[in-house]
């Protein structure tokens, strides 16, 4: 409509006015109701020209859209496992940090599971004092199996020195079982030293494995305790949470709850996004200046700018099944998904995330411009598209103003 006053402007008037005063024509006599249509036909047509001219010119290089809200992200609370609710610890919409406790469910077997791990722990524990004092009996047989080999070994060689002096001192039946007393005495040393190397490979080895497999099951056993009680993983505030002590929870089957968070990118209060007709993927870039105000921020233009485009549009998503795709079931267009950061720190305070927000992006060709490479005309081209943004500008603000009546008077509120 702005549009189209505009033009009238530069158009219909000029030639009332030519009529009026160079022809004579004044309003209720040559020209009426009934025969302007044809009396003012050349401004009318050069309006409805224009104003066709002007509308598309400023819907393509300055889209609008009514597609755009600051959307966030919720995150489910679910346990790992299922389980009948014990302990209930907070509130609905109560607000939360990370960390912090939100239910606990009853589990008799895992009490009992993480018990039988600590009795297996201090049951190695007592074979570790068991094979020390294994492997001080071991030492003591050493030492005495030792004693009585090298007494016997000793013994064996004086009397074979004394067999070879030929004083028939000592027989040869005595040298021989004297012999058979070392060798006895050595294999005795032999299984005495082997016990204590077994001895000693059960403390070494054996034993630390068992407890380390001990401490690996009892550890599982307190990790599985501990996902009884559900915890926060981020700040927010609890919605749809409705768990009472003995309700049933299965994660397979539908959350406790979930957690809307209050701050981050996830929260929508960092940012918009916006979808722009698809005509608009040459013009809207990175660094785009943009505006939009909100319903429930109303009466105020919050100055914003292109922080990324999505390269692709959500509706060409395809998803191989049994059935073959028909394009012509997609005739629907999809949008040009925009995400709209503040210009300035803290623009978007006060606009709550999900709210429904109207956007304008403008084309901004300064730079082309002042690097001096482009034409006359196209020079003239562009500051005509730049200057016509402000039109776009001032429908933005009078929808600014119009936003609440629409939705108060007109939607029947």
């Amino acid at each position: 409509m702005l549009e189209v006053l505009l033009c009238s402007l530069i158009t219909i008037l000029p030639d009332y006015l030519f009529r009026k005063y160079r022809q004579g024509k004044t309003w209720g006599k040559e020209i009426t109701f009934f025969t302007m249509w044809y009396e003012l036909r050349w401004g009318i047509s050069a309006c409805a020209m224009l104003s066709i001219s002007l509308v598309t010119l400023i819907f393509y290089y300055h889209p609008s859209t009514t597609n755009a809200a600051p959307l966030f992200r919720t995150v489910s609370i679910m346990p790992e496992k299922s389980g009948r609710v014990q302990h209930v610890f907070v509130e609905n919409h109560q607000k939360i940090k990370a960390g912090t406790a939100i239910f606990s469910m009853y589990d008799e077997s895992q009490l009992a599971a993480i018990e039988q791990a600590q009795a297996n722990v201090k049951q190695v524990d007592a074979e570790f004092s068991t094979a020390y004092a294994q492997l001080s009996v071991a030492k003591s047989n050493v030492d005495k199996a030792k004693s009585a080999y090298m007494r016997s070994k000793n013994e064996y060689d004086r009397k074979k020195e004394l067999s070879l002096k030929g004083n028939n001192i000592i027989s040869e039946s005595e040298v021989q079982k004297m012999a058979d007393t070392v060798a006895i005495n050595e294999a005795s040393l032999s299984a005495s030293s082997a016990n204590q190397v077994s001895a000693q490979a059960v403390i070494d080895n054996i034993l630390p494995a068992k407890r380390a497999s001990a401490i690996e099951v009892l550890d599982s056993a307190i990790v599985d305790e501990a996902k009884r009680t559900v915890y926060a993983h981020i700040d927010g505030e609890l919605q749809q949470f409705a768990l009472q002590p003995g309700d049933f929870v299965n994660p397979m089957i539908r959350s406790a709850g979930m957690i809307v968070p209050s701050s981050g990118e996830a929260s929508g209060r960092e940012a918009v996004q916006a979808g722009f007709n698809q005509l608009a993927a040459n013009v809207i870039k990175v660094g785009t200046f943009a505006e939009i105000t909100c319903l429930s921020k109303p009466f105020t233009i919050i100055p914003m700018k292109v922080e990324s485009v999505q390269s692709v549009i959500a509706t060409g998503q395809v998803r191989t099944n049994e059935t073959l795709l028909d394009v012509q079931e997609r005739a629907r267009p999809g949008t040009l998904t925009v995400r709209l950061v503040p210009l300035y720190e803290g623009g978007l305070d006060g606009v709550i995330p999900g709210t429904k927000c109207v956007a304008n992006a403008y084309s901004y060709h300064h730079e082309l411009i002042a690097s001096g490479t482009l034409s006359t005309s196209k020079t003239i081209y562009l500051h005509m598209v730049d200057a016509v943004g402000v039109v776009h500008a001032i429908i933005l603000r009078m929808q600014a103003l119009l936003l609440p009546v629409k939705v108060l008077v007109f939607s029947g509120h």
